[in-house]
């Protein structure tokens, strides 16, 4: 190599210099129900961003729409038809929404993200990758926006790095308290019919043993009767139908045993068309 030959490592930047972006709450709230509604094989949720690119090129990100996808350590695969089909549809209610990017839930960008934004990059030019923690760890969501940089030796382009831009996450006051009590209550996964079920039973088991504790103080003249609660308990006990235990035993299990025939149908559905989804995208592919 000659002396005066030189080889450069450069960066190519966006064609906006100064980019930003500012996310909408409803974005952040359909992410997390996005989240705790996804698969129980799934471990995050990635979707499509909409909104609009402003004068100043501020990326104004006003609705957002979950893709189902599929994740391995070797490879990430996304229903194409799916988006484009809401793609359509938004189109049709809001034709000012366009594409300007997507999201993921999680800390940060993976390995999986470069080949997820080689697709955006194809959508839209320049898209803009939203990250949200929706695990809110010690009460405080994590809300990042990237862009993505070439990575180019010479001539020759060697990888993509993702590039944080400032985020405005704006809120009225009735939004903010929204999301404050939203951080304060997250949950990973929303309960089934049988989780559900056991949680309202505990419940109930507590307020029994509450009323039955007050009755016993009541008697016992620890506390001071209340006429009005005496009269309430009366009439929920009154309102209870006479039914012997072999009967009530009965009416529990049978109502037990459909619930678990819908869980058991709506599993083979659910297996079905996660199959139809694999084998639809991986025709794409090919």
């Amino acid at each position: 190599m000659a002396a005066g030959d030189h080889t450069v490592l450069q960066l190519s930047t966006p064609s906006t210099a100064n980019l930003s972006a500012k996310v909408h709450p409803l974005v952040i709230f359909n992410i997390c129900d996005c989240y705790v509604r996804r698969p129980d094989q799934a471990e995050r949720v990635i979707g499509t961003l909409l909104g609009s690119v402003l004068p100043d090129g501020t990326v104004d990100i006003r609705n957002s729409y979950a893709v189902p996808h599929t994740e391995s350590a070797e490879q990430v695969a996304l229903d194409i038809e799916y988006h484009h089909n809401m793609v359509v549809s938004h189109q049709k209610v809001n034709p000012k929404e366009v594409i300007v990017g997507w999201y993921s839930t999680g800390l940060g960008v993976t390995g999986g993200s470069a080949l997820i934004h080689d697709f955006y990059s194809r959508e839209v030019p320049n898209p803009v990758h939203l990250t949200v923690d929706t695990r809110f760890r010690n009460g405080e969501g994590r809300i990042k926006a990237y862009v993505s940089v070439n990575l180019a030796l010479g001539d020759r382009q060697l990888a993509a790095q993702f590039q944080e831009i400032p985020l405005d996450l704006r809120m009225v006051e009735a939004e903010r308290l929204g999301f404050d009590i939203l951080k304060t209550t997250a949950v990973d996964k929303l309960p089934n019919d049988l989780e559900g079920m056991e949680v309202t039973m505990q419940r109930l088991l507590a307020l029994i043993d509450d009323v039955y504790k007050y009755v016993d103080d009541v008697v016992e003249g620890r506390v001071a009767a209340d006429n009005s609660i005496g009269r309430f308990i009366s009439d929920t006990v009154a309102s209870l139908p006479k039914l012997s235990p072999s009967v009530f035993d009965k009416l529990v299990n049978d109502s037990l045993q459909d619930q678990l025939l819908l869980l058991y149908l709506s599993s083979i559905t659910r297996t079905q068309l996660g199959l139809a989804e694999k084998l639809n995208t991986a025709a794409q592919i090919l």
